[in-house]
């Protein structure tokens, strides 16, 4: 039995894998068509409501921005969005749409909320079906996960201008970009991954909760009888899209995509990781196109796709090894804090997809992984989070990580570093370096703050090396923009709302900032043809060599902290206490 279920759970992933792979040309060149302007199938539908956004907006056609006014325009639309979102937060216990009569949020969570979710983080530290109304849930949470993808969309767009124009003032126009995101990209699809959602189980209403009798009685510790129990509703099938589509990953529910409303079927656990993967994939293709050369976006696909198998495959493998102090290693199906309609494959691979890019959403409790896979889910958002990434922003950071692998090369080869024709010079190599550390200067520093300090401390409800663990995560988690937590950390506290914002705001907003930076300065330079000495990074040479830069940078940031927390404890489990 062992064997036959390591064969289901392994075909289970190859077969998504092979799907989202088949699925990347196409879905690549939708989005590069989208964005070059070109006719696409959704066309003739939404052209004539695009032009009419345009012209209520006061956009013009050819109207295009320099890096700075794209910059600014991108940090005042999301400001404003933080603000909307912070006062319907406040503001719930007054307005409709809240049949359970919820209370606003309190100022700390409120803000601490509002700048999650515009940050594409989703970071919860709150419960949504106790704390959040249908109108907080669907004009709040909703609105944002749509507009702060589109945002990581607009970002990576903008920087693909900059090493595909030649001597351009211009990388494009933030309004434009962001009304084709929403209305191309993400709403068609969020559609129709919440109808089949909807058609499997997940729920969309605006009923107020029920009661449901327990097919039997339920005897608690403290001698009370439980014979019904609370379920909550509402309109969850039209988020979950968004949120996983989006790379978001805040749940209706608290136990997120764990919960039956949310994800009932191994079906729905597949569709939802599928949609998670596909645009943080497919955007390789998409710099292919636009760069018109595709093999370069095969190579940074095949980079992503390389890290991401061998990282699942670690992280499956010592999941199925389970814990010998809980279950005997040779009977497999290690369950804890896992969803038996899932089992051992379906959470693990959920769990890669999730910290892989900056979703968020679980389907597993992470709190519960063995210390391996514990830190495998780690590494994969101390990385940067482009094993893919998020939407745009996985992009984004793997072309500063490859145009960092770029410069050390003609370091070592002694030329001058290029990149699809552009010279790379200090100025890139800063921004480059602002990208790829910013998040990693924060989780040093906000961990090594919480560690010292009792608010810090107090919040932790394990000790140990697992307490290090639970702390590392959360930092990671907010400062990379992913979401996710380890469950085991009191993270609603005064300190923990205001440190987790204030990472959350500078890990999104300063490698976006920079990234657009190096868009303009790139747009400006002369295409340089190649020659004989250029490094050629469209072959496997270069994909072996960028993957290498990538763990290195990791390794050598991250090692110290991950050795004191899951490596200590995997060393602990295994001498068996």
């Amino acid at each position: 039995m062992p064997d036959m279920e390591i064969l289901f759970d392994i075909t289970g992933m190859l077969f998504l894998l092979v799907v989202l792979t088949l699925l990347v040309k196409p879905f690549g060149t939708y989005i590069s068509n989208v964005y070059q302007g070109n006719r696409t199938i959704l066309s003739p539908i939404l052209m004539p409501l695009e032009g009419l956004i345009n012209r209520a907006a006061g956009v013009k056609q050819d109207e295009e921005m320099d890096w700075e006014e794209y910059a600014t325009t991108l940090l005042l639309f999301n400001g404003m969005g933080l603000i909307v979102l912070f006062l319907i937060l406040l503001l719930q216990g007054i307005l409709p749409l809240n049949p359970q009569g919820f209370p606003g949020f309190p100022l700390d969570l409120a803000f601490n909320t509002a700048v999650s979710f515009v940050t594409n983080t989703n970071w919860q530290a709150y419960s949504g079906e106790s704390a959040a109304s249908y109108l907080t849930q669907m004009s709040g949470l909703a609105v944002q996960n749509f507009l702060s993808a589109a945002t990581g969309l607009c970002v990576a767009i903008a920087f693909i201008r900059g090493f595909t124009r030649h001597t351009s003032q211009t990388i494009g126009n933030f309004w434009k970009d962001m009304t084709k995101s929403v209305l191309y990209i993400l709403l068609p699809i969020s559609i129709i991954a919440a109808l089949l959602l909807v058609s499997q189980g997940v729920i969309q209403n605006f009923d107020p909760y029920t009661n449901s009798s327990l097919l039997q009685p339920v005897q608690t510790s403290d001698g009370q009888t439980i014979v019904n129990q609370t379920l909550a509703l509402g309109p969850v099938a039209s988020q979950e899209a968004i949120k996983e589509f989006g790379t978001n990953g805040g749940g209706f529910f608290n136990a997120n995509s764990a919960h039956p409303f949310e994800n009932p079927t191994p079906l729905t656990n597949y569709l939802e990781i599928l949609l998670i993967l596909l645009i943080p994939f497919s955007l390789t293709y998409t710099f292919g196109r636009f760069s018109g050369n595709t093999r370069q976006g095969w190579a940074l696909f095949t980079t992503m796709m390389m890290l991401f198998i061998v990282l699942l495959g670690v992280m499956y493998w010592s999941e199925y090894s389970g814990n010998p102090l809980v279950k005997p290693v040779a009977s497999g199906s290690y369950l804890e804090g896992k969803e038996v309609r899932f089992g051992i494959g379906g959470s693990v691979l959920f769990a890669v997809s999730t910290t892989a890019t900056s979703t968020g959403a679980v389907n597993a409790m992470h709190d519960s992984l063995t210390p391996i896979g514990g830190m495998v889910t780690m590494l994969l958002i101390l990385l940067g989070e482009v094993v893919p990434g998020g939407v745009g922003s996985g992009l984004y950071t793997i072309l500063a990580f490859a145009i960092i692998a770029v410069f050390i090369a003609g370091l070592m080869i002694g030329r001058t570093p290029e990149y699809l024709g552009k010279k790379i010079e200090v100025f890139e190599m800063w921004m480059s370096v602002l990208i790829v550390l910013t998040s990693g200067i924060l989780v040093l520093i906000f961990v090594s703050v919480a560690l010292v300090t009792y608010f810090g401390i107090s919040s932790i409800l394990n000790p140990g090396p697992h307490g290090l663990s639970e702390i590392l995560y959360a930092f990671a988690s907010v400062a990379n923009n992913n979401g996710s937590a380890f469950a085991g950390l009191n993270a609603n506290t005064l300190f923990y709302n205001l440190v987790t914002a204030l990472a959350m705001l500078i890990g999104r907003f300063v490698p976006a900032v920079a990234a657009l930076a190096m868009a303009g300065s790139l747009s400006k330079k002369k295409y340089i043809p190649p020659s004989i000495g250029t490094l050629p990074t469209h072959q496997v040479t270069f994909v072996l060599w960028l993957a290498v830069v990538i763990l290195i940078v990791g390794a050598l940031t991250f090692f110290p902290a991950l050795s004191l927390g899951p490596v200590v404890e995997h060393m602990i489990m295994n001498a068996g206490q």
